[in-house]
């Protein structure tokens, strides 16, 4: 690519608009055009000429025919405009921007997700990293509330010999949301394969685990580490208790732990938490309540998403608040945890867990897979069927979109889910705005709204 073609790339990029420039620049002109213009009206009235036409056409006529000078003006005005524009543009850019304009073109993409929809994203495990990971390119108004009952691997382990609540997705997270998924990111991940008491940590889950024996607090050292990553948006823990995550099963048997429960292969009738009280954070209720969006998933139904809405309040926060609200169902059922689960179960369970009416908006994957099909039945695995007669029953709108991408797993893809995601948060405030500027009143000079 020549550094001709890149420069231009650059220069076309100044009609992105967000800088403020050219809209001032407009203003400047306009007053610019109203100021010469009332001078002239001035001075006709107190009986004096500028004969500032006659001179310019003595100057030009040796040159041009008369006929002609109309359109030499014209074009002769449009060019000066254009070059002074562009002069002025590149001396702002100069002044601004030494190292040229790829900064100040930075700047803009900053400034405009500073601006995107607030986005609460209610999760954890692989499915809610997944979900970041694309939101953070559409907007930095993002917060994770995260999951903490893992008890399983090394999250399991720090938390039994070292007392901290479990880091891991809160490390997932963390490296889905950084600015630089590279050097810093993969360090996190970093995962010992020998060593005696290292064998099976991930860096960063000792490094949260030493930041908060640092700082003395589990999501202090969450902050500190977000500052390290330079994080889009904020990660916080649904709660700061430690409570074990326990199944009963319509057999009657209670699973304790959440990593025992798919284990169990057993049919779920309820999920709940060991010792049942959870305060949240004071900064998950503000998130919930601020929100243009409130997201639950993708992820695991049982031990991901529900633990966040056992939390004390964190359920009827999410019911009364303002933000549209969506869960993305899975693609595939889990073995031991959603055996047969059609997408309206998934729901149900849900707004059954949460003791709330947690979700509006379903969005369900409308692709089947094709290439990984035979290799997950032998696991017990079979695409979530979508019964749209009974997520309608249950008050939740549909949304059917090809949101998954085949590797060596089916999950879902991130930047499709993001399109998804937030096409339904515009819909949802177009029709707000709507409802509040234009609704009908009920009676003459009442002001109010039918019931």
């Amino acid at each position: 690519m020549s550094k001709r073609f890149t420069r231009s790339v650059d220069l076309a990029r100044w009609l992105q608009p967000g800088l403020g420039v050219k809209r001032w620049l407009l203003l400047a002109a306009v007053g610019a055009t109203l100021f010469v213009n009332g001078v002239s009206r001035y001075l006709t009235d107190e009986g004096l000429t500028l004969k500032v036409n006659e001179l310019v056409d003595s100057m030009v006529a040796e040159f041009f025919p008369p006929g002609y000078l109309s359109y030499v003006f014209i074009g002769a005005g449009a060019l000066f405009v254009a070059l002074g524009i562009w002069k002025w543009l590149n001396a702002i850019v100069t002044a601004v921007a030494p190292h040229g304009t790829s900064k100040v073109i930075d700047a803009i993409r900053v400034r405009r997700l500073e601006r995107g929809y607030r986005i609460v994203v209610v999760g954890g495990g692989t499915g809610l990293s997944t979900m970041l990971r694309g939101l953070k390119k559409i907007t930095t108004n993002l917060t994770a509330v995260v999951t903490v009952s893992d008890d399983g691997g090394s999250s399991g382990r720090l938390q039994k010999e070292l007392g901290v609540l479990p880091p891991g997705d809160i490390r997932n997270c963390l490296v889905a949301l950084a600015d630089d998924e590279a050097l810093v990111t993969e360090l996190f991940r970093y995962r010992f394969s020998e060593g005696e008491g290292l064998k099976d940590h991930s860096f960063g889950n000792l490094f949260l685990a030493a930041m908060t024996g640092i700082t003395g607090n589990f999501d202090e050292a969450i902050k500190v580490s977000s500052r390290v990553l330079n994080v889009k948006g904020r990660v916080l823990p649904s709660t700061l208790a430690v409570a074990r995550l326990c199944a009963k099963l319509t057999d009657g048997r209670i699973v304790e732990g959440e990593s025992k429960i798919p284990e169990a292969r057993g049919v779920i009738e309820e999920v709940f938490l060991d010792p049942p009280f959870a305060p949240p954070l004071d900064e998950v209720i503000t998130a919930l309540r601020e929100a243009d969006a409130i997201v639950l998933g993708p992820g695991s139904l049982y031990t991901s998403i529900m633990p966040n809405l056992l939390v004390d309040r964190v359920g009827r926060e999410i019911e009364a608040s303002n933000a549209v609200k969506i869960y993305v169902c899975n693609v595939m059922t889990q073995p031991g945890e959603t055996d047969g689960y059609t997408a309206s179960r998934h729901v149900r369970a849900l707004l059954d867990g949460a003791r709330a009416h947690v979700c509006e908006v379903a969005v369900v994957n409308d692709e089947l897979p094709r290439k990984l099909r035979e290799e997950y039945a032998e696991e017990g695995q079979f695409p979530v069927q979508v019964d749209e007669d009974d997520l309608r029953t249950l008050g939740v709108r549909v949304v059917r979109a090809n949101v998954i991408s085949e590797t060596d797993t089916v999950r879902h893809d991130s930047d499709r889910l993001a399109t998804v995601v937030t096409a339904i948060i515009d819909e949802a405030v177009a029709e707000r705005a709507s409802y509040v500027r234009f609704r009908p009143n009920t009676g003459p000079n009442t002001g109010t709204a039918p019931a």
